[in-house]
């Protein structure tokens, strides 16, 4: 049983049986044709030729009869047939139904501007996961992926930091090079929740410096993981569901205000130990409560095409939908690599060379894929600038926030622990508001980059404007807008990050977004400390200021990912 072994290879002749439907009567076919029983009925093949063709208008005569078309570029070692392959063309013609699917894979592949044989594999990927539809395997990773979300307890040190910005780019390109699915099952809860339980036992200030950096490394890891994980596993259709993973982040921290309410005078040991408990129990969750697989689009770069198809089988029989995907259609369809490149591809996947990829070189050729074309290039120094930004504004007002309120702004009259944590809580509450909104505006015609503008704006607004008094209900009531719209900022660019990266490289993306997020992060506790002892707000006003560099640099984004093949 899997649930001893969670790591047991596939059996995919087994899952084959149970899920597989030729693409001919897969449903994609019968909402296509109609009447579905004249095909079946046709007493020859030229009959249910012309009642396919009738079907698929959009199909030309050379398609349904097997040929390429003379402007369709070639794909790995596909060539191009002429009038002299006829012969061969009538012993092997491609079917209406496969015609059909060749061409949708065509339009994406020229729309997208992006044609190799692993870019065409992964359209048909995403197809067939879209056939399947959203279901039980995705619900139950976007519920593992959210406990990734689950804060331990802030400290706001240097210490957090450096382990942050190790964990961020270590976990992302180790990713990309060993896959998805190890450090999805190890880096964030595991590590940080032993680390939080270990954190306290520590009876010196250098032993909690090392395990908050140890910590800090688990928990940096989630950014570039977790959300590559789910969003190779996303239908299209369901893309939104990525946005709505930051529903977990104003979660966590309402349980952690709620628990550090109740322990506020027992220390912070009980409430580390408490912390660390529920971390590994969502670890625990993690592991067991569904076979995690690793992502098919990441197989498929590295050239494992048969396993690719038996995940995609274990996808379908858990959400209980047969798929018509096969190895053979994917080279029918998506084409063929030199044999020459597919020895080369299976070399990489040797232990060895993965641990030379991993620890003997700099991950120079996946930073390179992110800078292909001129506009991908534009996004990705843009996203990086963002996350920069942001990195040091969010900080300066969500860490140094409870010091703030604490003292009250300008009178510094200290208010009671059971207040400042009941206000913590109220703005945790309206920030969870925000995560249904933006899952909601991602797929309306805004898109992705209009609402995070919108919501970084007003963000930045209401930073401003939260020290224009220093009344309680006023400073809880920008606390309380600033959390809404953070939290709609923050879950658009955490699923718009991955969106606009190549599968290749995506891991390496976003570590290194997520890197450039901690780095300027360092700097929050020195500004935080030194410009507070002067004036309070000084941390709250560079952190809207930079909250605002961040919109800015979001009017100038180049690629809109809604309705977009993620490849």
């Amino acid at each position: 049983m899997w649930f001893f072994d969670p790591f047991k290879a596939l059996d995919a002749e087994a899952l084959r049986q149970q899920v597989y439907v030729p693409l001919e009567e897969a449903e994609r076919c019968q909402r296509a044709v109609a009447p579905a029983d004249h095909r079946r009925n046709s007493a020859s093949r030229s009959q249910s030729v012309d009642l396919e063709r009738e079907a698929y208008p959009d199909v030309g005569n050379s398609i349904i009869m097997g040929t390429l078309r003379k402007n369709t570029p070639s794909h790995g070692s596909i060539s191009s047939f002429d009038t002299s392959d006829m012969a061969d063309i009538e012993l092997n013609p491609l079917t209406p139904a496969r015609a059909h699917l060749k061409e949708e894979v065509d339009a994406e592949a020229a729309a997208s501007g992006l044609s190799s044989v692993h870019d065409r594999k992964c359209i048909l990927i995403n197809k067939a996961l879209q056939d399947i539809g959203m279901g039980r395997y995705q619900w139950l990773l976007f519920c593992g992926s959210g406990f990734g979300c689950e804060p331990t307890v802030r400290f706001a040190t240097l210490a957090l930091n450096v382990g942050l910005i190790k964990g961020a780019f270590g976990w992302g390109f180790l990713s990309d090079v060993i896959g998805r699915r190890i450090p999805f099952s190890t880096s964030c809860l595991l590590i940080a929740g032993l680390c939080a339980m270990g954190l306290g036992a520590t009876t010196t200030f250098l032993q909690a410096c090392v395990l908050i950096a140890l910590l800090g490394s688990g928990i940096g890891g989630s950014l570039p993981v977790d959300g590559a994980l789910l969003l190779e596993f996303l239908p299209q259709s369901s893309g939104n569901k990525l946005t709505l993973l930051s529903a977990w982040w104003p979660a966590g921290q309402l349980t952690a205000a709620l628990l550090a309410w109740a322990f506020q005078n027992h220390g912070w040991r009980y409430l580390s130990f408490t912390l660390g408990g529920i971390t590994l129990l969502c670890q625990i969750c993690r592991f067991l409560l569904f076979r995690l697989s690793e992502s098919p689009k990441f197989l498929l770069s590295k050239g494992r095409q048969d396993e690719a198809v038996a995940i995609i089988y274990a996808v379908a029989r858990l959400n209980g939908k047969k798929t018509w995907l096969t190895s053979e259609l994917l080279e029918e369809i998506g084409g063929t690599v030199d044999a020459e490149v597919a020895a080369v591809e299976k070399e990489q996947c040797a232990i060895m060379k993965l641990i030379n990829d991993t620890f003997g070189r700099f991950p120079t050729q996946n930073i390179k894929s992110l800078f292909s074309n001129r506009r991908l290039a534009m996004n990705t120094l843009l996203l990086w600038i963002i996350w920069t930004a942001i990195g040091l504004g969010y900080p300066l007002f969500n860490a140094f926030l409870p010091q703030y309120l604490a003292s009250s702004g300008q009178d510094r009259s200290p208010k009671p622990g059971s207040i400042l944590y009941r206000d913590y809580a109220i703005a945790s509450v309206v920030g969870w508001l925000g995560s249904p909104v933006a899952c909601w505006a991602v797929d309306t015609r805004l898109g992705r980059r209009k609402p995070m503008a919108i919501a970084t704006f007003f963000t930045g607004v209401f930073l401003f404007l939260f020290t224009v008094s220093t009344a309680a209900p006023w400073q809880l009531a920008c606390s309380c807008v600033v959390s809404f719209f953070q939290t709609i900022m923050y879950g658009v660019l955490y699923s718009y990050t991955p969106e606009t990266f190549p599968t290749t490289s995506r891991g390496t993306g976003s570590g290194i977004a997520s890197c450039l997020n901690r780095v300027a992060g360092l700097c929050a506790p020195l500004i935080g400390i030194y410009a507070a002892a002067t004036d309070p707000r000084i941390p709250i006003y560079v952190g809207g200021a930079l909250i605002s560099l961040a919109f800015m640099a979001m009017l100038f984004l180049r690629i809109e990912t809604r309705g977009r093949t993620i490849l």
